[in-house]
């Protein structure tokens, strides 16, 4: 299989199985999703969640949010991962959309990055969900399940691997793709024991082509 064959399959299975896939965060504006997304920095979706209720009942926008102190708005967050820094990237981020962006939040990479606690995976997840700008976030999930299946060759880093993606990847659908690996990784191509025997598109993945010998003589021997 070709890798361009690879990506047609892995497109065409998703968009029968996937077509409406989108992110876990609860939000309802970009504020809300911005900050939900740099809480989500190395924590689950689902920790994020059961958070910032309380965050976005207290700071329904960035004006109260940028006059909020360290002391109040940590103990909102102290469950979350790497609070201490987090707590203080919220209230520069609301800070600098106050100062800077008027209170909105931008919808341009290059804008969203100079944001305290935003780096360049958090703009694509913004861009791409409230604009379905065809950007391509790649964290940890995306990062391994593009490398098992074949889709990224030699990709060092989450650049490399995000560069690959939307060479490969139809532009309209780029903005959809990132929902389709990120939950694929979440709940099937799992790290360390990837559920191969319920996954639907192992018939184009690198990693299940050089384990099947394995399983197939495993269960020979049955």
């Amino acid at each position: 299989m070709t890798r361009q064959d690879r990506y047609q399959f892995v497109i065409d299975y998703f968009q029968r199985h996937s077509a409406n896939a989108e992110t876990e965060l609860l939000y309802d504006s970009p504020y809300q999703l911005l900050v939900a997304v740099v809480l989500s920095a190395q924590c689950t979706d689902k920790r994020v969640n059961m958070t910032t209720p309380a965050i976005f009942e207290k700071y329904p926008t960035p004006e109260a949010l940028s006059h909020a102190t360290f002391d109040e708005l940590f103990p909102l967050i102290k469950s979350i991962s790497y609070p201490n820094n987090k707590t203080k990237h919220l209230i520069g981020m609301a800070k600098m959309l106050v100062s800077k962006f008027d209170s909105k939040v931008p919808l341009k990479v290059d804008e969203l990055i100079e944001l305290p606690g935003v780096g360049r995976k958090t703009a694509n997840v913004i861009t791409s969900v409230v604009d379905k700008q065809p950007n391509m976030p790649v964290d940890t999930h995306i990062f391994r399940v593009a490398a098992r299946i074949g889709l990224t060759v030699r990709a060092k880093t989450p650049l490399a691997a995000e560069k690959q993606l939307v060479q490969f990847i139809p532009k309209p659908l780029i903005h959809k793709a990132h929902h389709w690996l990120i939950l694929h990784g979440r709940y099937i191509c799992v790290a360390r024991s990837p559920k191969c025997d319920i996954c639907g598109i192992k018939m184009a993945c690198k990693y299940y082509s050089k384990i099947r010998p394995k399983q197939d003589l495993t269960h020979g021997n049955e």
